[in-house]
């Protein structure tokens, strides 16, 4: 099946395309409907599934839709939708954008709910925003420097560590120097019901009320790693409404899950007291990725056993293979309760940014973080391409009865419905 959407289609056409075997073939066919319709495609979702190579295909096109009429000896067809974008939602695009780097919350919102939809027309409308933001952001960092750019700190840490109770600490700190600060909190999902609390921001009675701070908590909708998969949408969305200040709060995390380090400029740990000795910090993992390492609630009883689990992190680091040129990372103790080495932490963030920068890593990071975005976007389409393909979906009963009856091993499974998805692209 091939579906794509079609822009400023003529009023009639007809083209005969004959013996299409192939995707190839089929790529080529349409290209020439292109150039012969004058008419832009953008091609999303391509499926090509044609049996009998000797059936020719008759697709007629008019101002709404292209119709597709097949001969009778073909066994599958082909639809061509039309561009769901209208006027009116291209307006609403605008306006939306305008919103945004006027910096209105409001607007601003609106634009994480789109770019967080899975609606497909919604998802489409947020490609269009997030093209602008983007360009828009670009032409912002050109004008004021590197050492200008916003700042995305990524915090993470296992349940418990305080991550909500610091960023409230953390946030009206920075509001206080005068910058803008939004913050990202992910909250994880129900396994059973897909529902999830979006609690964090009840942690941060001052900080929401801050008119210089905003926090949006998203559900992770069972994505891995910390964070959800519009993250990174999320954070330049933020940045185009004048926030310089970007904290992305992950779910309780272990030892394997720093996704988060691949969307940020600087990835700080927050760990309890009781956060292991030496060889925990050692295993490899995500202290392996942190830049700082923060030892929270260093207040009342708990000091001594901050002390230690400081001092055993600092031996634990030094095994570690540096990430960077020019920066250590650092283990420093803090305490959200009193305050007690939040401005301490700051300095070595700033300390950070300005080494980088100088660097030249500070925007070597973010070029590889866009690469990253892309391949992780791609892993995500094909994963849901694959389980919207008919074919596949006509099997998967099939081969998970088999599966749990012990008839074929899970791996030969999984390779059976592979094959029959990749026969078809």
């Amino acid at each position: 099946m091939m579906q794509c959407i079609c822009r400023r289609v003529p009023s009639s056409l007809c083209i005969e395309i004959n013996s299409i075997a192939r995707s190839q073939a089929a790529c080529a066919d349409l290209t020439s409907i292109s150039r012969l319709a004058k008419s832009e495609l953008v091609f999303q979702r391509f499926y090509h599934s044609v049996k009998r190579p000797e059936s020719s295909t008759r697709l007629r096109f008019n101002k709404n839709n292209v119709y597709v009429s097949m001969h009778s000896n073909l066994s599958t067809f082909a639809t061509l939708s039309k561009s769901s974008i209208t006027q009116e939602d291209e307006e609403y695009v605008k306006d939306l954008y305008q919103g945004v780097i006027d910096g209105k919350r409001g607007s601003l919102a609106k634009a994480i709910t789109l770019v967080e939809s899975t609606h497909p027309k919604k998802q489409e409308l947020a490609q269009v925003l997030l093209g602008d933001v983007l360009k828009y952001n670009k032409e912002r960092e050109q004008r004021a420097g590197v050492q200008n750019y916003t700042f995305r700190i990524g915090l993470s840490g296992p349940p418990g560590a305080g991550k909500s109770t610091f960023i409230e600490a953390f946030g009206k700190f920075l509001t206080k120097q005068g910058h803008k600060c939004a913050v990202l909190a992910v909250d994880p999902s129900s396994s059973q019901t897909g529902g999830s609390l979006l609690g964090d921001k009840t942690r941060m009675p001052e900080l929401s009320c801050d008119p210089n701070a905003y926090i949006r908590p998203s559900p992770s909708k069972g994505s891995l790693g910390g964070v959800t998969r519009t993250t990174n949408e999320a954070i330049v969305v933020c940045e185009a409404a004048g926030y310089d200040i970007i904290l992305v709060e992950t779910v309780g995390v272990g030892q394997s899950e720093f996704v988060v380090s691949n969307m940020v400029d600087m990835f700080c740990l927050l760990i309890p007291p009781a956060g292991g000795d030496e060889l925990q910090g050692i295993k490899k993992g995500i202290v392996e990725v942190a830049d700082i390492v923060a030892v929270n609630k260093c207040d009342g009883d708990l000091i001594p056993a901050a002390n230690r689990i400081q001092m055993e992190y600092i031996s634990a680091v030094k095994y570690m293979r540096p990430r960077s040129a020019v920066w250590k990372p650092q283990v420093l103790r803090i305490s959200s309760l009193t305050k007690e080495g939040i401005p301490e932490l700051w300095k070595n963030m700033l300390d950070f940014k300005t080494s980088a920068a100088m660097a030249g890593e500070f925007t070597t990071k973010r070029k590889r973080q866009h690469k990253v975005w892309m391949w992780n976007y791609i892993r995500d389409h094909i994963m849901e391409l694959f389980m919207k393909h008919q074919l596949v979906r006509e099997m998967i009963e099939e081969v998970e009865s088999k599966v749990q009856k012990g008839e074929v091993t899970p791996g030969k499974g999984a390779d059976e419905l592979l094959g029959r998805f990749v026969k078809d692209v």
